[in-house]
């Protein structure tokens, strides 16, 4: 990686000062493979990804200390192919690296803009916990969620919802994100004699939390909010320990209205967001141009090789 950033560097710095012109790049990639040919990796195009590696972090201490640096360059390749700048780079490379993500899941949590959709949804964390926690929770729901891996369409029932999440649940816990882990469906809760099931059960491992998800397959009517907020005070009471952090709720609807969620939200005690979901991470019209993910793996597994 510091060889990688110190020829970037070089031919960033003499580009600037007009002693290299653009199209020097093709010249210096010949007599780099003619002097190391055992060596991998030096093509024009790679000789770019460099370039733009040693503009995106132009001191030679912060490639070391950055999360950038921990990455293979396959990873590299999709951070500067996929993203404009600096900041999206940086988490999406901290994220990389401590979820241990392949380039394959790094591509694909981009193409899913993860960075945008995470702590996206309407919530009324900040006057329901405590402000460290409530920044905290922030980081457990998107809007919208992403699940284009179920291969259902819009006209779905709730628990066909449930029962494809449950199906698929590595790909269900992915989505939500890094930490959560699997509870229990329709966990059974008796009080005084009535019989509740609330749809969906996870922990967060990092945050030590349970959060209550429930599903809705229509728009968000604001009774939903009551029985969620319903959900959260049973867990907390009756699983949740000293050590644990207050439960959270996530309603994830077809369609939320700004208006009456803010509503809703503001007439809960219970900490609880209100997300929405989707079966495509891109637009129609985006989708039918662009090639998947496994056509954009296999075509940098070419380049690589080719490199």
């Amino acid at each position: 990686m510091q060889l990688c950033w110190s020829i970037g560097r070089t031919i960033e710095s003499r580009q600037v000062d007009g002693s290299w012109g653009t199209g020097v790049l093709q010249k210096i990639a010949d007599d780099l493979r003619a002097e190391f040919p055992e060596m991998k990796g030096f093509s024009r195009s790679n000789l770019q990804y460099m370039r733009t590696l040693a503009q995106d972090w132009p001191e030679e201490a912060s490639i070391r200390q950055q999360a950038v640096g921990n990455l293979p360059w396959g990873h590299i390749t999709v951070l500067i192919d996929k993203l404009d700048d600096r900041e999206s780079r940086d988490w999406y490379a901290a994220q990389a690296v401590e979820h241990g993500w392949s380039r394959n899941v790094l591509m694909n949590q981009i193409m899913n803009r993860t960075l945008e959709r995470t702590g996206a949804a309407a919530t009324n964390f900040a006057g329901q916990l405590a402000p460290a926690d409530s920044d905290l929770a922030l980081q457990l729901a998107k809007d919208p969620y992403v699940f284009d891996f179920l291969n259902l369409t819009s006209d779905v029932a709730e628990r066909e919802l449930e029962q494809a999440l449950m199906d698929r649940i590595v790909d269900t816990l992915r989505e939500l994100g890094a930490g959560f882990a699997f509870v229990g469906r329709q966990v059974h809760f008796d009080v005084g004699g009535d019989d509740f099931y609330l749809d969906l059960l996870f922990f967060r491992v990092e945050q030590l939390r349970y959060v209550v998800v429930e599903l809705k397959t229509g728009r968000f009517q604001p009774e939903y909010a009551g029985k969620l907020g319903f959900y959260v005070a049973l867990v907390d009471d009756r699983l949740r320990r000293e050590a644990h952090a207050p439960t959270v709720g996530i309603l994830i609807c077809g369609i939320g209205n700004e208006h009456t969620v803010r509503y809703s939200l503001g007439r809960t005690d219970s900490p609880m967001a209100v997300s929405t979901y989707t079966y495509e991470s891109l637009p129609v019209n985006e989708q039918a141009v662009l090639p998947n993910a496994d056509q954009l793996a296999a075509a940098l597994e070419r380049q690589v090789e080719a490199d």
